[in-house]
């Protein structure tokens, strides 16, 4: 499984953890490099730009260029895009997924859009919630990056996207279609652009639910690592499983 020549990789729990560098992080990466594998850093994460990603990477010692990074508001904007070539779009969210969706020239519009896309937000905006429930009432197609309902910082959780969509949810009896992992859309839209077929990649990450779901029903074998949210206690009982198990990617390295 090691040698495969394509690899999928989680950022948060994987590369990163609290701001800084999973020990040994780099050096993965750097192997990966130096042994011609191609790689994608694959995050749910719908907050930053591939920019201020990629800044922040660098900024932890761990650089990516920007084509090596797939983003669920990336992946999101993709998906609305193919799906409603010509559509529109009403967005709560930071300006990650209002630069993804404008740079495929997807335009804005609060008053009768194809979708109401819900991302990650720092600000819960009364407004703006009441309006997407609103368009969603009104027939608008309720579309979330990922479904994670919490975020980590250093001083404890945070709500995340799910939390927010929880709430439309409840108002307006629809379930948003999450495109993030573990959808097989995101992990599709890797293979494509590494030019990857599932039976040679792999897919490692900190998350049983997100990551090792989304390798498993993308038939891709699955690393997870320990050094983000799961813990061993997670597989006991869980319906699918990760091919291997390793404390961190520096675990990896050796066998690379």
């Amino acid at each position: 499984m090691t040698l495969a020549p394509h690899w999928l990789c989680d950022m948060d729990g994987v590369l990163i953890n609290d701001g800084h560098q999973v020990d040994g992080a780099a050096e993965f990466l750097a192997r990966l490099r130096a042994t011609g594998r191609d790689f994608l850093v694959l995050t749910n994460n719908s907050l930053f730009t591939p920019r201020q990603i990629c800044e922040a990477l660098t900024s932890h010692g761990v650089a990516i260029e920007r084509e090596q990074l797939w983003t669920s508001a990336l992946a999101t904007a993709r998906f609305v895009a193919d799906q409603r070539p010509r559509g529109s779009a009403y967005v709560i969210g930071e300006p990650a997924m209002h630069e993804a969706l404008a740079e495929l020239g997807y335009p804005a519009n609060p008053v009768d859009p194809d979708y109401v896309v819900v991302g990650e937000t720092w600000t819960y905006d009364f407004e703006a919630i009441t309006r997407a429930v609103r368009l969603i009432d009104a027939g608008s197609a309720f579309v979330s990056t990922n479904p994670e309902a919490t975020g980590t910082t250093p001083d404890g959780a945070l709500p995340g996207c799910g939390a927010l969509t929880a709430l439309i949810q409840r108002a307006t009896g629809v379930a948003p279609y999450v495109v993030g992992k573990p959808n097989a859309v995101m992990i599709r839209d890797a293979l494509a652009l590494l030019g990857a077929h599932s039976a040679e990649t792999v897919l490692v990450g900190d998350r049983m639910d997100t990551d090792v779901r989304a390798g498993t029903e993308a038939g891709i074998p699955t690393i997870l690592v320990l050094s983000g949210v799961a813990t061993r206690e997670d597989l006991v009982g869980a319906p699918y499983q990760p091919t291997r198990v390793a404390d961190s990617v520096k675990d990896l390295i050796d066998e690379l």
